[in-house]
């Protein structure tokens, strides 16, 4: 039996735990709150971020990494993409040597700009054909209710893809494998700013037509940005692309979709983070996105917009009077 160590619990972890346990594994659920993780091991439900999903007999749970990590024969990380690196710098030490280390995170993060596997690299000292991308259209609350779901499972050595495909594969979670790790990165890390406008959109009580465009425009500015950095097309018009594009930018169940909507309503970041009690990826992604485009000379106005919104530099409604009135272009990626 296959033993997975997963770090991050949180919604998105949780339900990850679910899957690789239905698909046969043992898992073993780190998180960073002793009495989070003794109520799993108690009621094999995560009470604050799913509270309807009964856990597999098969999951476990613990707050100290090293006994998470010790043993697994593949790592999986779930934690917000931002505290990455320190997260790493904690425990990274007890990562196990030669095993597969999948990132379900989807952000670029603040100061370097590097996508998630290349902190894995960095920080983590995981050799680049050991990092696997998990990416598409993915809603936790809808994989923790075992609604049919695929996903990209992308690494530079196909072997190591398969191998994580082969764990998390079940009746109703279908993976894909493939090697474009910088598409199926990018296209999860654009598609939350992507998401914030649509959700400003109808905060502003824009309706389909309006969202369709910024969706569809969001995804011609992720295919220059892909295109800069060498990700493959096919990639940004599948799953980790326009499929996760689409999901995140038009249901209710997305953070970042909500997100936007409040700010759409007049709200300021501040103000949402108080109410919500969380921050969305797209919130602290938008900005190094941009500079990242600025860096390879790409032009992305939608996620240059939100940032400003975000940083409180454009009031919402001012956004998409700015796009409109942008310059007529021939129709073009």
């Amino acid at each position: 039996m296959t033993r997975v160590a997963v770090f991050g619990s949180g919604s998105w972890g949780t339900a990850f735990a679910s899957v690789l346990a239905d698909a046969g594994c043992s898992v073993v659920l780190h998180a960073r709150r002793r009495e989070v993780a003794d109520a799993i091991n108690e009621t094999h439900v995560n009470a604050g971020y799913l509270p309807d999903l009964v856990l597999p007999d098969s999951v476990g749970a613990t707050h100290d990494p090293a006994s998470a990590a010790d043993g697994a024969d593949l790592v999986v990380l779930a934690i917000p993409s931002q505290s990455l690196r320190a997260n790493l710098g904690e425990w990274g030490a007890h990562l196990p040597a030669g095993a597969p280390v999948v990132s379900l995170m989807k952000g670029i993060e603040l100061g370097t700009g590097l996508r998630m596997s290349q902190v894995i690299q960095e920080a983590g000292g995981v050799e680049a054909d050991r990092v696997v991308v998990l990416s598409g259209p993915n809603l936790s609350k809808e994989i923790a209710v075992r609604q049919p779901a695929a996903a990209v499972v992308a690494c530079s050595a196909i072997r190591t893809a398969e191998q994580v495909a082969q764990a998390c594969a079940t009746a109703y979670f279908r993976p894909y494998t493939q090697t474009d790790v910088v598409g199926a990165e990018l296209g999860g890390a654009v598609k939350n700013v992507i998401a914030l406008a649509v959700g400003m959109a109808e905060g502003m009580g824009y309706g389909d037509n309006t969202k369709s465009t910024i969706i569809t425009r969001g995804l011609a500015e992720t295919a220059r940005l892909g295109a800069a950095l060498g990700a493959d097309p096919a990639t940004l018009m599948g799953l980790a692309g326009v499929g996760d594009l689409i999901a995140t930018c038009m249901s209710p169940l997305s953070r970042n979709h909500s997100f936007g909507v409040n700010l759409g309503r007049g709200l300021s970041v501040e103000e949402v983070v108080a109410i919500t009690l969380q921050t969305a990826e797209g919130v602290k992604s938008c900005g190094p996105i941009v500079e990242l485009a600025a860096t390879h000379g790409v032009d992305m106005p939608i996620c240059a917009g939100v940032t400003a919104v975000v940083e409180s530099r454009m009031d919402v409604r001012q956004l998409g009077d700015e796009l409109m009135a942008r310059p007529h272009k021939h129709e073009r990626h």
